[in-house]
């Protein structure tokens, strides 16, 4: 093959630069950003090199903090249809008002947390967050299991929400921000995939308490406690981590930004392409004097049409994410089982624990593909799987006999119970990566920690909706609840294909210029065609 060569000129910047043209031979592509196929292209990086390793490492202790909720979304799920506690606290079988405010002062704490957690974030940094947030979760955690009434267990339920919110928006900031943009997205997806990495010992330890001791207060304090082990191990470690090189950059450490980025995105050169991609685009977008150096000021997440944007991206993930139907299968899975004529506890909570485990598995499959497909393509066709599964389960629930407590035939129970597996699979690969990946994406580094705050809170007010609405609804609907996911699906899949912006194929900073076009979502699919050749380069072609 013919030596070719590279122009460094540059034309009109868009969406990442499109570097001049020179007639080549080399693979042609379409890409999102040139500017960024160009450098990847030329970058000696290597996902697979100890240096990466060692990222990766400090990627997995921050994606500890999405375990904690994956563990409460199960532990509370199945200690809820244990004797011993019901009888403990005095609550009634089944659900109702008082396990819905129970259950759902976690996200009051969740929602009251808010206005710290930006300001915490972006004056001590990703790490301190990390570290406060699982301070909390661990006193939580202790008094939950300690618990001697009412009131202890809803205080500790509290600790545990406002903890949740400042590790639940630390975590991905940290990972995001540190993550090398070519594989950012398979990164950051598997951050929320840890919901599984805490659900399933939830899952199986309540199993194994409920089966060996069910007549003890042990069988649901035991499973309580165990909620502070994840949240132990990133109380111990995350300050032993470098730093976000985004935060340092930000606050007058701009050697250390390099270093970092160098060591661990160029394999030690600082002049890698990748390295000096990520350097130019910090000069020209992350403003030193910007809001984040101010704890009181919010008006950079409203003050232009981009940054609405982007708060709009936000809050619709918060409640799509949280509204398709997730909660039937977490808190409320015995119940949904019951529906479906499961009728023994045990058997109940070793199908929950199943599916924990085979939810896992896909969730790391969905991450994985996140960015060859797209965030926005996975999204809505996992929307249009949902309407079309809350149909059939809502048409084979409507066959239940409520007098004989039993379907017509033992097909249609199994019926219902595949499909509610098939909704935790697809979930797990189309929604679960994206409820951490996708919001910090969308928010710029000035707007990321107050933005990713205002996330948590979104996400409270629907979990709080899905706690104690669900609850009352499990009971006094059972399966005509299931009209409102059909009908909150169908409406969420057209929401995502005509307003949803796609993420995929640019560095953070790139995004800027998508969200502030006319129309984000138009922009974010425009392509463009270049020529690579590995070890070279790429222009446009």
């Amino acid at each position: 093959m013919a030596e070719k060569r590279f122009s460094d000129e540059t034309t009109d910047k868009e969406f990442g630069g499109i570097v001049k043209h020179e007639q080549i031979y080399g693979w042609e592509v379409t890409v999102e950003s040139v500017a960024l196929v160009d450098a990847q292209a030329r970058s000696k990086a290597n996902p697979w090199s100890a240096r990466s390793l060692q990222l990766y490492s400090f990627c997995l202790l921050a994606t500890l903090n999405s375990c904690i909720n994956g563990y409460d979304g199960m532990v509370l799920g199945n200690i809820n249809s244990m004797k011993p506690f019901l009888e403990f606290f005095d609550l009634p079988p089944g659900g109702g008002a008082q396990t819905g405010i129970f259950f759902s002062i976690y996200n009051i704490g969740n929602i009251v947390a808010t206005p710290f957690v930006g300001p915490l974030l972006d004056m001590w940094g990703r790490r301190w967050g990390m570290v406060i947030g699982a301070a909390l979760i661990v006193l939580g955690s202790i008094v939950q299991g300690a618990s001697q009434n009412r009131g202890q267990f809803i205080a500790a339920r509290f600790i545990l929400g406002f903890g949740v919110n400042i590790s639940a928006s630390a975590g991905p900031a940290y990972v995001v921000e540190i993550a090398p943009p070519s594989w950012r997205g398979a990164v950051t997806g598997v951050y929320n995939t840890f919901w599984f990495m805490g659900a399933i010992p939830a899952s199986w330890v309540t199993y194994g308490t409920g089966l060996y001791i069910p007549d003890s207060d042990n069988c649901w304090r035991i499973p309580l406690y165990l909620q502070c082990v994840f949240s132990g191990f990133v109380l111990i470690f995350s300050l032993l981590l470098p730093e976000s090189p985004r935060w340092l950059f930000a606050n007058d450490h701009p050697d250390e930004a390099l270093a970092i980025l160098a060591k661990y995105h160029g394999e030690g050169d600082s002049n890698d392409p990748i390295v000096q991609l990520q350097i130019r685009e910090f000069q020209e977008s992350i403003n030193r004097e910007g809001s984040d150096k101010k704890w009181w000021d919010y008006r950079e997440v409203f003050n232009s049409k981009g940054n609405l944007w982007r708060l709009g991206m936000v809050f619709l993930m918060g409640f799509i994410g949280q509204w398709s139907g997730n909660a039937v299968i977490t808190y409320f899975m015995p119940y949904a089982l019951q529906d479906a004529g499961v009728k023994d506890a045990d058997t109940q909570r070793l199908l929950s624990a199943l599916m924990t485990v085979v939810q896992f598995i896909f969730a790391l499959i969905g991450a994985s593909i996140v960015d060859r497909f797209g965030r926005r393509t996975i999204m809505f066709y996992g929307q249009c799987m949902f309407t079309i599964y809350f149909a059939i389960i809502t048409a084979l629930s409507s066959q239940y006999d409520a007098v004989a407590e039993t379907f017509p035939t033992t097909a249609m129970s199994n019926a219902v119970i595949t499909f509610i597996y098939l909704f935790g699979i697809t979930y797990s690969i189309t929604i679960t990566p994206m409820q951490a990946l996708y919001p910090v994406e969308c928010l710029k580094y000035e707007t990321r920690a107050k933005g990713m705050a205002l996330s948590g809170l979104f996400v409270g007010i629907a979990g709080f909706y899905n706690l104690f609405v669900t609850s009352i609804a499990q009971v006094n609907l059972g399966w005509k609840y299931y009209y409102w996911f059909i009908a909150e699906n169908a409406l969420a899949a057209v929401i995502i294909f005509f307003v949803f912006v796609e993420t995929k194929g640019r560095t953070l900073e790139e995004l800027e210029e998508v969200f502030n076009a006319p129309n984000p979502n138009k922009a974010s699919r425009r392509k463009h065609q270049a020529e690579v050749e590995k070890g070279v380069g790429a222009v446009a072609a």
